[in-house]
């Protein structure tokens, strides 16, 4: 997904370049988890800034820690949650941003 471009001081990871996309930074509270859902416009990317976080793509479920990176195609569930710790997770979203492109399949806050 990203980039690496080798510089004499070091490198750099390039995620886009003059692509419509949407950044965020997702914070999730200790044994709190977001939607099981997918969205039919967008793909996303996360990358681990803390963790570890407890990742579902698809019908597989990981253990995300610090720096992992992880690719979301357009129309797979995924869901983000945390363990016993804070997690931030790196989200960058491309295509068509749109909040209710997401078709929640399952939501512990009843907002299905």
């Amino acid at each position: 997904m990203a980039k690496t471009v080798k510089r004499p001081w070091g490198e750099f990871k390039q995620f886009t370049l003059n692509e419509k996309s949407t950044v965020k930074i997702l914070i999730v509270k200790p044994k709190q988890v977001l939607s099981l859902q997918y969205h039919k416009k967008r793909r996303e990317f996360w990358k681990v800034l803390e963790g570890p976080a407890k990742i579902v793509i698809g019908n597989k479920t990981l253990r995300g820690k610090k720096g992992d990176e992880f690719n979301i195609p357009v129309k797979k569930k995924h869901r983000l949650g945390a363990y016993n710790k804070i997690v931030k997770v790196l989200e960058i979203s491309f295509g068509i941003f749109d909040e209710k492109d997401e078709v929640k399949l399952e939501d512990k806050y009843g907002r299905v």
